[in-house]
C-alpha cells in the first residue's frame, strides 16, 4: 500500500546551479546545451533524493527552467501574437524576459507566496496547440533511472483563472478552447505506462468561486477522466481550504483528492464526503510554506482525527503544497546555532518527516527501527526545547508593545502634502527610483569577505561609501531630483533588517527561488522583536551628507518584512508584525531627527500577504494597516512618508491603501498599462503617486520615445501635481550599464513632458 506523497519539489538546486547556469546562458557565457546539462543533472538528483528517502509518490514536470505557468502555455501553444516570430529557447526566454523587440509578459505573485509565475495572455482569436514534449521527456528521463513519477501540470481551471484576455473578457469563456488541448495531453501521456498518475493542481479552488466557475469543475474533470482507463488523476488544492469545490469533485471520476490541512484546517469539514465517495485523500499534514520542524506528536493527533472519517487505507501523507517553497536543505548550515538549528526543516529533511510520519502512522511505533526511533525522540525533544527556550519570548518587548498606544501620525494628508511641499520645494513630475541600485560582483564579494572577517570594518567601509559616492555622483548627473544611497550596504531588503532585529535567525544556503533564476534567502522569526539600536542612520546620514539633494531613507515596512521571512507559527502573524512596527518607529524617528525629509517604507509584500478567501480579508487588514500606521506614527508633520507596492491590483484594496495614510506611493504599473492606475483617479485619490514608467524586471533599455508615451497616458489619469515618475521596482538585479542609460532616458522624458506642459 502507497502511504506517502511529495506535492513538488525545489528545481533551483542545493547550489543555486540552475540559477548560475541560465545567467552565464544569458550572459552569452555558456551554451543552451549547458543549461539542458545542467537541469537534466538536477532533475535525476532530485528524483533520487527522494526515492531514497521513501517517498513513494515523486514528481516530474514540477522542474522549470523559468517558471511552470510559462511552461503550461508554451505546452498550450498560448503563445502571444508578438513572440510568434520566436522559436526554442529564444521564445520562451523572450516570454519571460522580454528582448529588444518585445515586452516581456506580466509576471505576478503565485497566490500569496514570494514565488512569482509570468501571467498568460489569451485571446479568442487564438488556436491553440498541444506541445507534450517537455512532459513526456521528463517522464521518460526518470523511468530511465528507474523511478515511476506522477506527472504534474497545472489545472485548466487554475490556469484560466490567473490569466488575462488581451481583450479583458471573460477567461473561462475560453474553457471550451482549452480543455480539449488537456484532453490530447493525457492521451498522450496514456502511452508511457500501463498506469499513470497525474496531479492536476487548481490551487484556484481554495480562493474560492462563483457559481459560474464552479459549475466548470464537474465537466472539465468528467471529460479528463474519461480519456484513458489508464490514466489516474489526483486534483490538488492548497494554501487554503476549498470545500465548495470538493463537493462537486467527489462527484466525478477522479482519483484522489489532496487538502491542505495547516493553511486550511477547515477542509476537515469536508472528510465526511470525502469518505463516502471512496477516494484517495492526499493529505497535507506536512508544512511546505514554512521552515519548522514538524511537530510528529502533533501530526499524528491530526492524522487520527481524519482517520475517524477517511479510512486508513484511503490516505497518503503529503506536504502541504510543493517544497517550491522553503530551502533545500540544513546540511550546509554550518554557522547557524545549533538550538535554534533543531528547530528547522528544509525540503530535504522534509522528506525524512513525511517517511517517518507515514511509517509511525501506518505500522506503528512497533515497526520502527532503531534509527527511526531515535529520528522520533529527537523530533520530540527538539520541539519541547523550542517550546521552552528563553530565546523565545523576552517580556520587555511583550509589554512595550502591548503599551503601544500611538496609532497615528500627526495632521491629515492634505495638510502634511501641503506643508512638504513648501518645504522640500520639488517640481511635478518630480523624478526619483525606488531605492536599490545594481549590487555589482565587487560589492557583493566586498559584503562576503567582510562577513567572513576577511577584510577589515574600515576595508567594508571604504568600498560602502566610495559605492555611494559614485550612486549619488550619478543621480546627480543623470538629472534626478529626490536621491537614494542606493543600498550597498544592503543584501535584502528584509535581511538586512532581521541582521539587526533580535528574534531573528539566518541561514548560509537558505535560498528560495523567487522568479526566475532570482532567488531569496529569507531570515526567520523565531522570537519577541526589538531594535538594539539605529539600523540605517549612518548609511543615509553619510549619502545625505555627499550631496545638496533631497535624500530618501529607505526602510522595509513591518507587512512585507514578516511576509518575507520565515515566521514562527507559535503565535498570530497580527502580533508578530506589531513588534516589527513599533521597532521600525524608533527608526523614523532617530531618521528625522538626524535631518532626513523623506522616509520611504517599503510595503511590497502588502498585497501578497492577503488571504484567499475573501471572508478572512478585514481581519488581516486591520491588522496590516494598523502596523504600517504604527511604524510610522513618529514621523512628524513635515517628514514625507513613501511607500511602495509590487504587483498589486488595488480596485480591492484602494480604501485600504487610503487608511495606511502614506504622503506617496509608488507602485509597479509598467507590464500591465494604466489599469492599475485607473481606480486612484476613480476613487478621487488626493495623495501623490508615483507609477512605475518602465518594467526593471527586463533587461531591455526602454527609449525616451516609450517614456514619453508612458507619461502621457499617466497624465490621462491623474493630474501632474500628484505624479512622481520613477522606475516600477528597485534596480538592484539589473547591471548599470541597463540602469544608467535607461535613467538618462527616463530623465529626459520628463524634461520633454514638461515642455509640452508648458506650451
Amino acid at each position: 500500500m502507497s502511504k506517502n506523497y511529495i506535492v513538488g519539489f525545489p528545481r533551483i538546486g542545493e547550489q543555486r546551479e540552475l540559477k548560475k547556469v541560465l545567467e552565464e546562458f544569458w550572459a552569452k557565457k555558456c551554451s543552451f546545451d549547458d543549461v539542458l546539462q545542467t537541469a537534466k543533472e538536477l532533475k535525476a538528483r532530485h528524483w533520487v533524493y527522494q526515492r531514497d528517502a521513501g517517498v513513494e509518490f515523486i514528481s516530474s514536470n514540477d522542474f522549470s527552467l523559468y517558471d511552470n505557468m510559462l511552461d503550461t502555455s508554451v505546452m498550450l501553444g498560448a503563445i502571444p501574437k508578438r513572440f510568434r516570430h520566436l522559436k526554442g529557447e529564444e521564445l520562451y526566454f523572450a516570454m519571460a524576459r522580454g528582448n529588444d523587440e518585445c515586452v516581456a509578459m506580466e509576471m505576478t505573485k503565485w497566490f500569496n507566496t514570494n514565488y512569482h509565475y509570468i501571467v498568460p495572455e489569451l485571446s479568442p482569436e487564438d488556436n491553440y496547440s498541444l506541445n507534450a514534449s517537455k512532459i513526456i521527456d521528463e517522464y521518460r528521463e526518470a523511468k530511465s533511472l528507474g523511478i515511476k513519477t506522477k506527472i504534474n501540470i497545472i489545472g485548466p481551471i487554475t490556469y484560466l483563472g490567473l490569466s488575462k484576455r488581451v481583450d479583458r473578457g471573460d477567461v473561462y469563456e475560453l474553457w471550451s478552447k482549452i480543455v480539449p488541448i488537456y484532453e490530447e495531453l493525457l492521451k498522450a501521456i496514456s502511452t508511457l505506462d500501463d498506469e499513470v498518475v497525474v496531479q492536476i493542481d487548481e490551487p484556484i479552488f481554495a480562493k474560492g468561486l462563483d457559481a459560474k466557475v464552479l459549475s466548470l469543475i464537474k465537466p472539465t474533470f468528467d471529460r479528463l477522466s474519461a480519456v484513458s482507463s489508464n490514466i489516474k488523476i489526483a486534483v490538488l488544492t492548497y494554501f487554503e481550504h476549498s470545500n465548495e469545490a470538493t463537493k462537486v469533485l467527489v462527484h466525478t471520476p477522479i482519483w484522489a483528492l489532496g487538502l491542505d490541512f495547516l493553511y486550511g484546517d477547515e477542509n476537515l469539514k469536508s472528510l465526511d464526503i470525502i469518505a463516502m465517495s471512496g477516494k484517495k485523500l492526499i493529505a497535507g499534514v506536512v508544512d511546505g510554506r514554512n521552515i519548522w520542524r514538524c511537530d510528529i506528536e502533533k501530526t499524528m493527533r491530526l492524522l487520527e482525527s481524519i482517520s475517524n472519517f477517511v479510512s486508513k487505507e484511503n490516505i497518503l501523507i503529503s506536504s502541504s503544497c510543493s517544497l517550491l517553497h522553503v530551502p533545500f536543505t540544513l546540511k550546509y548550515e554550518e554557522k547557524m546555532s545549533g538550538e535554534i538549528k533543531e528547530w528547522l526543516s528544509f525540503a530535504l529533511e522534509k522528506l525524512s518527516e513525511i517517511s517517518l510520519l507515514s511509517k509511525l502512522y501506518f505500522d506503528g511505533e512497533g515497526s520502527l527501527d532503531k534509527a527511526q526511533k531515535e529520528a522520533l525522540q529527537k523530533n520530540v525533544q527538539a520541539n519541547q526545547n523550542r517550546k521552552n527556550s528563553p530565546l523565545i519570548h523576552n517580556k520587555t518587548v511583550q509589554d512595550r508593545v502591548e503599551n503601544h498606544k500611538k496609532l497615528q501620525r500627526e495632521g491629515d494628508a492634505k495638510e502634511r502634502l501641503k506643508l512638504q511641499r513648501e518645504i522640500l520645494g520639488y517640481n511635478d513630475l518630480v523624478t526619483t527610483t525606488i531605492g536599490s541600485f545594481p549590487q555589482t560582483p565587487q560589492l557583493r564579494c566586498a559584503r562576503s569577505d567582510f562577513k567572513a572577517a576577511l577584510i577589515s570594518k574600515e576595508s567594508y567601509e571604504k568600498e560602502i561609501k566610495k559605492y555611494i559616492d559614485e550612486c549619488v555622483a550619478f543621480q546627480e548627473e543623470c538629472g534626478l531630483e529626490i536621491l537614494v544611497h542606493g543600498e550597498p550596504e544592503r543584501n535584502d531588503m528584509v535581511e538586512y533588517f532581521g541582521e539587526q532585529l533580535k528574534g531573528y535567525g539566518f541561514s548560509q544556503n537558505g535560498w528560495v527561488q523567487s522568479y526566475g533564476s532570482r532567488c531569496v534567502k529569507p531570515p526567520f522569526i523565531y522570537g519577541d522583536i526589538s531594535r538594539p539600536k539605529p539600523m540605517t542612520v549612518d548609511w543615509i546620514s553619510y549619502a545625505q551628507s555627499r550631496t545638496n539633494h533631497i535624500m530618501k531613507g529607505m526602510l522595509t515596512g513591518p507587512v512585507t518584512i514578516l511576509n518575507w521571512s520565515f515566521v514562527r507559527d507559535d503565535m498570530p502573524r497580527g502580533e508578530v508584525s506589531k513588534q516589527i512596527a513599533v521597532a521600525l518607529s524608533d527608526e523614523i524617528d532617530d531618521l528625522q531627527n538626524a535631518g532626513i525629509k523623506i522616509i520611504q517604507v517599503d510595503e511590497a509584500a502588502f498585497k501578497e500577504g492577503y488571504p484567499l478567501r475573501d471572508e478572512k480579508i478585514k481581519a488581516y487588514e486591520a491588522w496590516a494597516v494598523r502596523d504600517f500606521k504604527i511604524a510610522v506614527s513618529s514621523a512628524k508633520k513635515e517628514t514625507q512618508i513613501h511607500t511602495h507596492m509590487c504587483y498589486s491590483e488595488f480596485n480591492d484594496i484602494i480604501n485600504t491603501i487610503e487608511d495606511m495614510d502614506a504622503d506617496v506611493i509608488s507602485i509597479e504599473t509598467a507590464r500591465s498599462g494604466n489599469e492599475l492606475l485607473k481606480i486612484f483617479k476613480k476613487v478621487g485619490y488626493t495623495k501623490e503617486v508615483g507609477p512605475g514608467v518602465y518594467d526593471i524586471h527586463s533587461p531591455r533599455i526602454p527609449s525616451v520615445e516609450e517614456i514619453v508615451k508612458q507619461i502621457e497616458l499617466l497624465l490621462e489619469v491623474l493630474p501632474k501635481e500628484q505624479l512622481w515618475i520613477n522606475p516600477d521596482c528597485g534596480l538592484k538585479t539589473r547591471k548599470w550599464e541597463e540602469v544608467k542609460l535607461s535613467l538618462k532616458n527616463m530623465v529626459e522624458a520628463v524634461g520633454i513632458v514638461r515642455e509640452k506642459l508648458k506650451s
